[in-house]
Order: C-alpha cells, then structure tokens, then sequence
C-alpha cells in the first residue's frame, strides 16, 4: 500500500509543479514536474501488473490445491485452495 501512497503523492506533487511552472513561465520547474509526474504513473502501472501477476499465481495455486485436496479428501488443503483463489481474485482487480 506504501508504494500506491508513494505514487499518488509523487504524482499530485509533479501536477503542482508542472501547473506552477507554466503559470510563471518556468520551463525547467513545469518539465522537472511533468517528469514527476509520469515516472510516478509509470511505477504505479508496474506495481499493478506486479500485484496483477501474483494474484495469478495464487489463483492457479489455489486451483491446484483444491482439485488435490478433493481428490485425497483433505480438507484442510481444499480449505487453503479456497483462501489463496480468494486471495489470487482480489489481487488481480486492484
């Protein structure tokens, strides 16, 4: 959560830059904050697809678990399936 925190101020930071660098006619304070800006939604993108891409891994694990634990009629294993699909579901919509 840090990392979203982190872009989402670096962003709001880069927007004021850049609107207060054009406002005066500073070039060098409104590319310094459009710079900001894009790198923190470049590095907001990649934790996505980073959360994105183990929320798949915990919903193929959970998958696994699941059909195992079914088949060997362990229910605490199919009990872990649910909870890491679960968790793998949430993971990829944020």
């Amino acid at each position: 959560m840090t990392s979203k925190i982190n872009n989402t101020y670096n962003e709001a930071v880069g927007v004021i830059k850049e609107k207060v660098g054009n406002a005066t006619g500073n070039q060098y304070l409104a590319g310094t904050g459009a710079a900001q800006k894009n790198q923190a939604q470049v590095n907001q993108h990649a934790h996505d697809a980073h959360t994105h891409a183990k929320g798949v891994g915990h919903s193929a694990e959970g998958t696994t678990q699941r059909a195992v634990g079914g088949a060997m009629n362990d229910n605490s294993m199919e009990a872990r399936g649910h909870g890491d699909s679960a968790l793998g579901n949430v993971q990829r919509s944020v």
